[in-house]
């Protein structure tokens, strides 16, 4: 499909994406662009309900345009210098845009005056082997200034950190995981409106979501191939950074995500969301993505009104889960509602749109989407599709049934296991250690682990990394919060059950995305029968180093990981 060329209107009569340059559009606008021919097409989107499903209006900002900024302003020196992130912004913020590009923003800022999303759509984001997904900056700004001027420079600046961070020293570390330099990548950007209703001073949609057609960690009677879809309340960041969410499988909308009980329920739900500040009253940092965004309590949602679709309500006295919020109690966003009711369409046309993905694009994918319903108590409304990449298939056979978690030779063996394939090569386990980890150390524990990882990089040996609760969330209290670059060395990641700090299925999120898209295998050990995982071996093997909540260990010989993304079935083994 050939994008219209932007003609300083941002509302037009269809619906189609409009570009600005004459270069590339980069990974994200591609796939986008890609699906919105196939969703008109296709007969199947098309339900019975009054949900409306579409693509939400965009106009791309082709790479020319960051070639322009970059050369005209002779940023490459300061970007390339690895300089502090904070600098590199400031940097860029003190530059200009193009002359030819300042009008076309003009008209966005003096047309419109709703939130909007500035995203990345880098040349390398989104491929299917290396999909940079999460790597680079999104800003969303509420656009409601009253002056013209203002709404413009609130565009501008957006639009200047998601270039300034194609040169942030997480995107170079990642650029140089995959073999590529961050001088060579291109920067396209994506101004979107932001699919949401305003509430006083927020603004978000009903529900958020990230959808995979393929689920490396089915549970109950779903198989790999029914997919699994995480929901939240709010935007999508809480699902993007690991927060606490809802998790279920589409073929069985209503079978619930394998709690141990009402009570580990309870202290997993979602109970704040995130929302566009529309309020006049903020700080002013436009070198931070979250500059206008807001957390709200479940509390400021029921007065919203925006609990009653997605919501049930703890019965204290019959110690019971009851669906709706029509008695008090303490809530659980659980969508039981949205999901269970008859006369709801959202679980059809997840399917729906997962499913016309999936057959565009020739291999399992990954969405992103946004949802809003109208003021009424039905469940009529809006299906924002904002975001489809690629995920990589299983192809290659990996028999390892005579494996088991009673095998002598096994170090880790789990029937939830990410990923797929061999891996022979690795000698060195970092781990954080189970006699000093608490929760409240987490954040100690991932700058250990980052210094080790810096190290094991730089002698290019990969590790086995093995830690307690989610990784990569942004909640310390739920496991071990890195980003991406202090892990990058790892090739195999366990992720294990500890009393205290108990969590779901790390599911759906982009770290987790590019996590796959690097073929590391990742490892859900739980505690209890089926599975296992040998600290006792791996604590007697020679010490490297040796930290407060971490440590490093060698082996005298290679481990060999092997995992079969057929049946999420994967071990790590000793000769």
């Amino acid at each position: 499909m050939k994008l219209a060329e932007f003609q300083r209107r941002f509302y037009t009569d269809d619906m189609y994406p409009l570009r600005i340059g004459s270069g590339a559009i980069g990974g994200k606008a591609t796939g986008l662009v890609d699906i919105t021919e196939a969703i008109e097409a296709d007969a199947t989107i098309n339900t019975d309900s009054e949900v409306t499903i579409s693509i939400p209006r965009m106009v791309v900002i082709a790479t020319d345009l960051f070639d322009d900024f970059m050369e005209q302003n002779r940023l490459y020196d300061a970007a390339l210098s690895k300089i502090p992130d904070d600098r590199i912004a400031e940097e860029f913020q003190n530059a200009s845009l193009p002359v030819r590009l300042v009008g076309d923003l003009r008209s966005i800022a003096r047309e419109v005056n709703m939130p909007l999303a500035v995203r990345s759509s880098s040349m390398l984001e989104d491929a299917l082997k290396h999909p940079f997904a999460g790597v680079y900056a999104t800003k969303m700004i509420p656009n409601n200034q009253p002056n013209e001027d203002q709404r413009f420079q609130k565009l501008v600046q957006a639009i200047k950190l998601v270039y300034a961070s194609t040169f942030f020293e997480g995107a170079r570390r990642y650029a140089q995981a995959i073999g590529k330099n961050s001088s060579d990548e291109k920067m396209a950007v994506i101004i979107q409106e932001v699919v949401g209703t305003r509430h006083n001073d927020r603004f978000y949609p009903d529900i958020s979501g990230v959808a995979r057609s393929h689920n490396y960690y089915p549970f109950g009677h779903a198989q790999p191939a029914d997919g699994v879809v995480n929901l939240a309340l709010g935007l999508g960041k809480a699902i993007v950074d690991g927060e606490p969410t809802w998790s279920y499988c589409p073929a069985y909308p209503m079978s619930p995500p394998p709690f141990n009980g009402i009570s580990d329920l309870l202290k997993c739900t979602q109970n704040n969301f995130w929302a566009v500040n529309m309020s006049s009253i903020s700080e002013y940092h436009p070198t931070q993505e979250n500059e206008f965004l807001a957390q709200g309590l479940l509390s400021d949602a029921e007065y919203d009104n925006t609990l009653h679709r997605i919501a049930s309500t703890y019965n204290a006295p019959s110690d019971r889960i009851e669906m709706g919020i029509g008695a008090n109690g303490p809530r659980v966003i659980n969508f039981a509602p949205a999901l269970g009711l008859n006369e709801s369409p959202l679980n059809t046309i997840i399917r729906n749109v997962l499913a016309v993905c999936e057959k565009s694009n020739g291999e399992n994918v990954e969405i992103e989407f946004a949802i809003t319903f109208s003021k009424s108590r039905g469940f009529d409304g809006r299906f924002g599709l904002l975001q489809v990449r690629p995920t990589a298939s299983v192809q290659s056979e990996i028999e390892i049934d005579a494996w088991t978690s009673e095998s002598p030779d096994s170090v880790v063996f789990s029937t939830r296991v990410m990923g797929h394939g061999v891996h022979r090569v690795i000698e060195d386990i970092v781990f954080v250690r189970p006699d000093t980890f608490e929760p409240k150390n987490s954040l100690i524990a991932a700058q250990e682990i980052g210094r080790i990882n810096s190290h094991l990089q730089k002698e290019e040996r990969p590790y086995l990394l093995i830690g307690y609760g989610r990784w990569g969330t942004t909640d310390p209290w739920r496991g071990i919060p890195v980003v991406w670059d202090q892990i990058s060395g790892a090739k195999a990641i366990v992720e294990a059950e500890m009393e205290e700090a108990r969590s779901d299925f790390s599911q759906g999120s982009h770290f987790f995305h590019n996590m796959t898209s690097f073929d590391v295998s990742y490892f859900h050990v739980p505690s209890g029968q089926g599975f296992k995982l040998d600290m006792e071996w791996i604590e007697r093997q020679q010490v490297i180093s040796e930290h407060k909540y971490t440590k490093h260990v060698r082996v005298d010989s290679p481990l060999t990981v092997k995992v079969d993304g057929r049946n999420g079935r994967g071990v790590v083994h000793h000769d």
